[in-house]
Protein backbone atom coordinates (compact mmCIF):
# COMPACT_ATOMS: atom_id res chain seq x y z
CA UNK A 1 0.00 0.00 0.00
CA UNK A 2 1.48 3.70 -0.99
CA UNK A 3 2.06 5.93 1.52
CA UNK A 4 -0.88 8.91 1.41
CA UNK A 5 0.75 12.26 1.99
CA UNK A 6 -0.81 16.11 2.57
CA UNK A 7 -0.17 17.08 -1.39
CA UNK A 8 0.18 15.24 -4.38
CA UNK A 9 2.49 16.79 -6.27
CA UNK A 10 2.14 16.92 -9.73
CA UNK A 11 5.56 16.60 -11.01
CA UNK A 12 8.95 15.36 -8.83
CA UNK A 13 12.55 15.95 -9.33
CA UNK A 14 14.29 12.99 -10.30
CA UNK A 15 15.86 13.67 -6.98
CA UNK A 16 12.32 13.83 -5.13
CA UNK A 17 11.37 10.43 -6.76
CA UNK A 18 14.17 8.84 -5.38
CA UNK A 19 13.92 9.74 -1.71
CA UNK A 20 9.98 8.90 -2.47
CA UNK A 21 11.21 5.33 -3.54
CA UNK A 22 13.35 4.37 -0.87
CA UNK A 23 11.08 5.74 2.14
CA UNK A 24 8.35 3.54 0.43
CA UNK A 25 10.23 0.02 0.34
CA UNK A 26 12.60 1.03 3.27
CA UNK A 27 10.23 2.57 5.89
CA UNK A 28 11.47 1.28 9.42
CA UNK A 29 15.24 2.05 8.20
CA UNK A 30 13.97 5.76 7.11
CA UNK A 31 12.44 6.19 10.70
CA UNK A 32 15.55 5.68 12.54
CA UNK A 33 17.76 7.87 9.92
CA UNK A 34 18.71 11.63 10.61
CA UNK A 35 17.81 14.19 8.09
CA UNK A 36 21.61 14.02 7.17
CA UNK A 37 21.87 10.15 7.36
CA UNK A 38 19.17 9.98 4.22
CA UNK A 39 20.67 12.75 2.69
CA UNK A 40 23.88 10.74 2.36
CA UNK A 41 22.21 7.66 1.47
CA UNK A 42 20.44 9.40 -1.82
CA UNK A 43 23.27 11.50 -2.49
CA UNK A 44 21.36 15.07 -2.23
CA UNK A 45 21.59 18.16 0.25
CA UNK A 46 20.03 18.01 3.27
CA UNK A 47 18.34 21.32 1.71
CA UNK A 48 16.81 18.97 -0.84
CA UNK A 49 15.07 16.84 1.92
CA UNK A 50 13.43 19.77 3.60
CA UNK A 51 11.94 20.71 0.21
CA UNK A 52 11.03 17.11 -0.47
CA UNK A 53 8.74 17.27 2.67
CA UNK A 54 7.49 20.60 1.90
CA UNK A 55 6.32 19.37 -1.35
CA UNK A 56 4.60 16.76 0.12
CA UNK A 57 2.57 19.15 2.44
CA UNK A 58 4.64 18.52 5.67
CA UNK A 59 6.07 21.42 7.60
CA UNK A 60 9.12 19.29 8.29
CA UNK A 61 11.41 15.93 8.33
CA UNK A 62 9.71 14.82 11.40
CA UNK A 63 6.05 15.83 10.62
CA UNK A 64 7.34 13.24 7.20
CA UNK A 65 8.30 10.78 9.54
CA UNK A 66 5.14 10.77 11.90
CA UNK A 67 3.32 10.56 8.67
CA UNK A 68 5.06 7.24 7.38
CA UNK A 69 4.63 5.44 10.66
CA UNK A 70 0.78 7.02 11.11
CA UNK A 71 0.34 4.60 7.99
CA UNK A 72 2.70 1.74 8.02
CA UNK A 73 1.53 -0.16 11.24
CA UNK A 74 5.54 -1.18 12.53
CA UNK A 75 5.36 -4.38 14.31
CA UNK A 76 7.97 -5.97 17.03
CA UNK A 77 10.49 -3.92 18.75
CA UNK A 78 11.36 -1.71 16.02
CA UNK A 79 7.81 -0.37 15.53
CA UNK A 80 7.37 0.12 19.52
CA UNK A 81 10.72 2.36 19.85
CA UNK A 82 9.64 3.80 16.36
CA UNK A 83 6.04 4.80 18.16
CA UNK A 84 7.65 6.52 21.28
CA UNK A 85 10.00 8.49 19.47
CA UNK A 86 8.37 10.21 16.64
CA UNK A 87 4.36 9.92 17.79
CA UNK A 88 4.17 12.37 20.15
CA UNK A 89 3.99 15.32 17.69
CA UNK A 90 7.32 17.22 19.07
CA UNK A 91 10.01 17.96 16.26
CA UNK A 92 12.71 18.41 19.51
CA UNK A 93 15.23 15.31 19.49
CA UNK A 94 14.90 12.59 22.44
CA UNK A 95 15.08 14.50 25.68
CA UNK A 96 15.94 11.91 27.99
CA UNK A 97 14.20 14.49 30.98
CA UNK A 98 11.07 13.68 29.53
CA UNK A 99 11.44 10.19 28.94
CA UNK A 100 12.32 9.80 32.39
CA UNK A 101 9.46 11.75 33.34
CA UNK A 102 7.22 9.18 31.71
CA UNK A 103 8.55 6.59 33.72
CA UNK A 104 6.97 8.44 36.31
CA UNK A 105 3.50 8.06 34.70
CA UNK A 106 4.43 4.03 34.27
CA UNK A 107 4.78 3.81 38.17
CA UNK A 108 1.47 5.82 39.24
CA UNK A 109 -0.86 3.62 36.91
CA UNK A 110 1.31 0.41 38.47
CA UNK A 111 0.23 1.64 41.89
CA UNK A 112 -3.45 2.58 40.80
CA UNK A 113 -3.75 -0.98 40.50
CA UNK A 114 -1.27 -2.11 43.06
CA UNK A 115 -3.81 -4.09 45.18
CA UNK A 116 -2.62 -3.89 48.82
CA UNK A 117 -3.86 -7.57 49.55
CA UNK A 118 -2.05 -9.05 46.66
CA UNK A 119 0.84 -7.77 47.49
CA UNK A 120 0.69 -9.08 51.31
CA UNK A 121 0.02 -12.73 50.10
CA UNK A 122 2.68 -12.41 47.53
CA UNK A 123 5.32 -11.60 50.31
CA UNK A 124 4.00 -14.26 52.25
CA UNK A 125 4.24 -16.55 49.04
CA UNK A 126 7.72 -15.92 48.77
CA UNK A 127 8.84 -16.37 52.66
CA UNK A 128 6.72 -19.77 52.76
CA UNK A 129 8.19 -21.32 50.06
CA UNK A 130 10.57 -23.97 50.47
CA UNK A 131 12.44 -22.83 47.63
CA UNK A 132 11.89 -20.46 44.88
CA UNK A 133 12.23 -20.74 41.31
CA UNK A 134 12.08 -17.98 38.58
CA UNK A 135 11.62 -18.11 34.86
CA UNK A 136 12.02 -15.13 33.20
CA UNK A 137 12.79 -15.08 29.03
CA UNK A 138 13.16 -12.48 26.46
CA UNK A 139 13.12 -8.94 27.68
CA UNK A 140 11.88 -10.02 31.32
CA UNK A 141 15.52 -11.72 31.83
CA UNK A 142 16.62 -9.12 33.48
CA UNK A 143 14.10 -8.68 35.85
CA UNK A 144 14.03 -12.44 36.90
CA UNK A 145 18.20 -12.12 36.91
CA UNK A 146 17.33 -9.24 39.69
CA UNK A 147 14.96 -10.86 42.04
CA UNK A 148 17.05 -14.14 41.88
CA UNK A 149 20.24 -11.71 43.09
CA UNK A 150 17.79 -9.74 45.37
CA UNK A 151 16.12 -12.67 47.58
CA UNK A 152 19.26 -15.18 47.38
CA UNK A 153 21.10 -12.17 49.39
CA UNK A 154 18.08 -12.13 52.19
CA UNK A 155 19.16 -16.06 52.45
CA UNK A 156 16.24 -17.36 51.04
CA UNK A 157 16.14 -20.90 48.75
CA UNK A 158 16.02 -19.73 45.19
CA UNK A 159 17.13 -20.77 41.74
CA UNK A 160 16.60 -19.47 37.97
CA UNK A 161 14.87 -22.34 35.89
CA UNK A 162 16.47 -22.64 32.09
CA UNK A 163 14.62 -19.49 29.62
CA UNK A 164 13.15 -22.41 27.76
CA UNK A 165 13.26 -25.89 25.94
CA UNK A 166 14.21 -29.16 27.17
CA UNK A 167 16.37 -27.38 30.35
CA UNK A 168 13.70 -25.54 31.54
CA UNK A 169 11.59 -29.01 31.86
CA UNK A 170 14.38 -30.33 33.78
CA UNK A 171 14.61 -27.50 36.20
CA UNK A 172 10.78 -27.35 36.43
CA UNK A 173 10.73 -31.21 37.21
CA UNK A 174 12.35 -31.05 40.26
CA UNK A 175 9.76 -28.33 41.87
CA UNK A 176 7.46 -29.36 44.65
CA UNK A 177 4.70 -28.88 46.52
CA UNK A 178 5.60 -26.95 49.00
CA UNK A 179 8.01 -24.71 46.29
CA UNK A 180 6.47 -21.52 44.77
CA UNK A 181 7.07 -20.45 40.88
CA UNK A 182 7.48 -17.20 40.01
CA UNK A 183 6.97 -16.07 35.91
CA UNK A 184 6.51 -12.96 33.80
CA UNK A 185 3.75 -12.76 31.10
CA UNK A 186 3.67 -9.25 30.75
CA UNK A 187 1.29 -8.78 27.50
CA UNK A 188 1.00 -12.98 27.39
CA UNK A 189 1.47 -15.72 28.95
CA UNK A 190 4.36 -17.76 27.08
CA UNK A 191 4.25 -21.19 26.01
CA UNK A 192 6.72 -21.97 29.63
CA UNK A 193 4.69 -19.81 31.21
CA UNK A 194 1.51 -22.20 30.00
CA UNK A 195 4.05 -25.47 31.17
CA UNK A 196 4.69 -23.99 34.87
CA UNK A 197 0.49 -23.82 34.81
CA UNK A 198 -0.33 -26.83 33.34
CA UNK A 199 2.50 -28.58 36.19
CA UNK A 200 1.11 -26.78 39.31
CA UNK A 201 -1.97 -28.72 38.39
CA UNK A 202 -0.14 -32.44 39.49
CA UNK A 203 2.82 -31.34 41.43
CA UNK A 204 0.45 -28.81 43.60
CA UNK A 205 3.55 -25.75 44.09
CA UNK A 206 2.40 -22.06 44.33
CA UNK A 207 2.35 -19.35 41.42
CA UNK A 208 3.17 -15.78 40.99
CA UNK A 209 2.86 -14.04 37.68
CA UNK A 210 4.10 -10.61 36.94
CA UNK A 211 1.47 -9.55 34.38
CA UNK A 212 0.23 -6.35 32.18
CA UNK A 213 -2.89 -7.37 31.63
CA UNK A 214 -5.41 -6.63 34.21
CA UNK A 215 -8.15 -9.23 33.20
CA UNK A 216 -6.49 -12.11 31.66
CA UNK A 217 -8.17 -15.60 31.15
CA UNK A 218 -8.85 -17.37 34.23
CA UNK A 219 -6.61 -20.63 32.56
CA UNK A 220 -3.60 -18.45 32.25
CA UNK A 221 -3.86 -16.30 35.95
CA UNK A 222 -1.41 -17.45 38.67
CA UNK A 223 -2.22 -17.94 42.24
CA UNK A 224 -0.99 -14.58 42.62
CA UNK A 225 -0.37 -11.52 39.99
CA UNK A 226 1.08 -8.77 39.99
CA UNK A 227 -0.07 -5.62 37.99
CA UNK A 228 2.80 -3.94 36.04
CA UNK A 229 2.23 -1.39 33.68
CA UNK A 230 4.62 -0.38 31.06
CA UNK A 231 3.23 1.25 28.13
CA UNK A 232 0.54 1.04 25.24
CA UNK A 233 0.56 -1.37 23.13
CA UNK A 234 2.36 0.58 20.34
CA UNK A 235 4.66 2.20 22.74
CA UNK A 236 8.32 0.76 23.65
CA UNK A 237 7.42 -1.08 27.00
CA UNK A 238 9.83 -0.13 29.69
CA UNK A 239 10.95 -1.93 32.62
CA UNK A 240 10.67 1.09 35.29
CA UNK A 241 7.20 -0.25 37.23
CA UNK A 242 8.68 -3.77 37.23
CA UNK A 243 11.96 -3.12 38.70
CA UNK A 244 10.39 -0.54 40.96
CA UNK A 245 7.50 -3.26 42.05
CA UNK A 246 10.57 -6.59 41.86
CA UNK A 247 12.57 -3.99 44.41
CA UNK A 248 9.32 -3.32 46.66
CA UNK A 249 8.78 -7.31 47.26
CA UNK A 250 12.28 -7.41 48.55
CA UNK A 251 12.11 -4.45 50.94
CA UNK A 252 9.12 -5.83 52.25
CA UNK A 253 10.42 -9.22 52.53
CA UNK A 254 13.12 -8.30 54.22
CA UNK A 255 11.34 -6.15 57.18
CA UNK A 256 8.78 -9.54 57.72
CA UNK A 257 12.30 -11.56 57.94
CA UNK A 258 13.50 -9.18 60.59
CA UNK A 259 16.97 -10.37 62.41
CA UNK A 260 17.26 -13.55 59.77
CA UNK A 261 17.67 -11.42 56.68
CA UNK A 262 19.31 -8.53 58.24
CA UNK A 263 21.81 -11.78 59.37
CA UNK A 264 22.69 -12.99 56.09
CA UNK A 265 23.04 -9.71 54.32
CA UNK A 266 26.04 -8.86 57.29
CA UNK A 267 27.36 -12.42 56.93
CA UNK A 268 27.40 -11.64 53.02
CA UNK A 269 29.29 -7.91 53.93
CA UNK A 270 32.01 -9.56 56.54
CA UNK A 271 32.60 -12.00 53.91
CA UNK A 272 33.80 -9.13 50.65
CA UNK A 273 35.35 -7.37 53.41
CA UNK A 274 37.42 -9.92 54.68
CA UNK A 275 38.74 -11.32 50.99
CA UNK A 276 38.53 -7.69 50.09
CA UNK A 277 41.38 -6.73 52.57
CA UNK A 278 43.37 -9.92 51.73
CA UNK A 279 45.17 -10.50 48.58
CA UNK A 280 45.27 -14.26 48.54
CA UNK A 281 44.94 -17.60 50.22
CA UNK A 282 47.34 -20.50 50.99
CA UNK A 283 46.94 -23.51 51.86
CA UNK A 284 46.89 -22.25 55.87
CA UNK A 285 43.99 -20.30 54.99
CA UNK A 286 44.09 -16.08 53.97
CA UNK A 287 47.79 -14.85 54.40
Amino acid sequence: MHLEFPKTPERLTPAERKILEYIEGNREEFLFMTIGQLAAKMDVSEATISRFARHLGCQDFKQLKNIVIEQNHLEGPAGKLAGTLFTDGSEEAFQAAKFLKKQMLYLEKTMQHLDKQTFEEAISEILSARRIWIHAKSASTSMGQLLFFRLRRLGLQVSQLPSGGTEMLEGLAQAEKNDLVIFFGFSKVSWEGQVILDCQKNVGYRTLCFTGRLHAPKEERADVNLYVYRGEAAEYHSMAAAAALVDALVVAGSERLGADGATNLQKIHKMKKRYRLHGSVSKKGLV
